[in-house]
């Protein structure tokens, strides 16, 4: 990915961010992230040559240690572990090998919105 794709793929992001309720956008160790509410939780992360991997990635939650693995083993290429956040069980999906796949990208993002997100606010959401 180029300098020059990189608006355009953290707006692609940010949109399908903000479409899930009480998103809002910040910038965390220097990177866009989505949480839920001014306070709550973050659901989403953009890293792009994050301490100079050379890596475009979204970052989103999974729903532990076991889908975490079995995302890696099923595409290794698209999908990592990423520094910091992986221990915790947080999956890095590559935007810079070619076109996305935007729905999977989508899926993503809604899954680990659904993992953090308050259970009235996940009840409110009916999904």
């Amino acid at each position: 990915m180029t300098v020059a794709d990189y608006p355009r793929t953290h707006t692609r992001i940010s949109d399908l961010a903000l479409a899930m309720p009480q998103a809002t956008e910040t910038v965390s160790h220097g990177s866009p992230a989505w949480r839920i509410g001014e306070k709550g939780k973050m659901f989403a992360y953009l890293w792009h040559d994050h301490h100079g991997d050379g890596i475009t990635a979204v970052i989103v939650k999974t729903s532990g240690p076991e889908h975490q693995a079995m995302l890696i083993e099923a595409d290794p290429d698209l999908h990592y572990s990423p520094p910091y956040l992986g221990p915790s069980w947080w999956i890095g999906v590559r935007l810079d090998l070619g076109e996305p796949d935007w729905d999977q990208v989508e899926h993503r993002i809604r899954e680990s919105w659904k993992l953090v997100a308050p259970t009235k606010l996940l009840a409110a959401f009916g999904d």
